[in-house]
């Protein structure tokens, strides 16, 4: 199974069961700016008990591994649980959204956009930019870094630099933010 069949697979399975997502992670990075290999597909979903189950349902039908039990606790607990394609080993970690105020406004600012052929739902540049923020204070520092550096160096006049260090300082990023901003700026050509 291909990428883009794997992700039209998911997607629809998430639309079927009425399920809000957002991809996320690596394959947004690579949306906006930052192509890297990855054997899994992060996607951010939000939505009550009843739509779980419909998801855990139609994962199963469509053979994946999913372990309900799991994703009833991640659902509880606000945290993440995966499903994998035996066929193709691919992956996908479904992170329930978070119950707070960045990630509410994340979610909402989701936006359309086409990934390989397909329309799906994908968090906004700078709202990737925040969340490989947010990695890198958690220990995955330089991977996270060097993809927000790819993705300002791409990002030109449509990043909202405004909103980015409103979270940035929301979020107490701010060792992150200048370190990245610091290596982008050795990057630049000096005038």
């Amino acid at each position: 199974m291909s990428l883009a069949t794997f992700i039209r697979t998911v997607a629809g399975i998430l639309e079927k069961a009425h399920v809000p997502y957002m991809l996320t992670g690596s394959l947004a990075a690579a949306y906006y700016a930052t192509p890297r290999a990855t054997q899994d597909v992060d996607v951010v979903i939000d939505t009550p008990k009843e739509g779980i189950e419909r998801l855990v349902r139609g994962l199963l039908d469509s053979g994946f591994y999913v372990d309900r039990a799991a994703a009833l606790s991640a659902w509880r607990t606000r945290s993440q649980f995966n499903a994998i394609d035996p066929d193709s080993g691919w992956k996908v970690d479904l992170i329930v959204r978070k119950d707070r105020a960045f990630s509410e406004v994340e979610f909402k600012r989701r936006e359309r956009a086409e990934v390989l052929g397909l329309e799906v739902s994908m968090a906004s540049l700078e709202d990737v930019i925040l969340a490989k923020l947010e990695w890198a204070k958690m220990g995955d520092s330089e991977l996270q870094r060097t993809d927000v550096v790819r993705l300002l160096e791409r990002a030109g006049d449509r990043l909202d630099q405004d909103y980015v260090e409103a979270w940035v300082r929301e979020l107490d990023l701010k060792s992150e933010w200048d370190a990245v901003l610091g290596r982008l700026s050795d990057t630049q050509p000096e005038a």
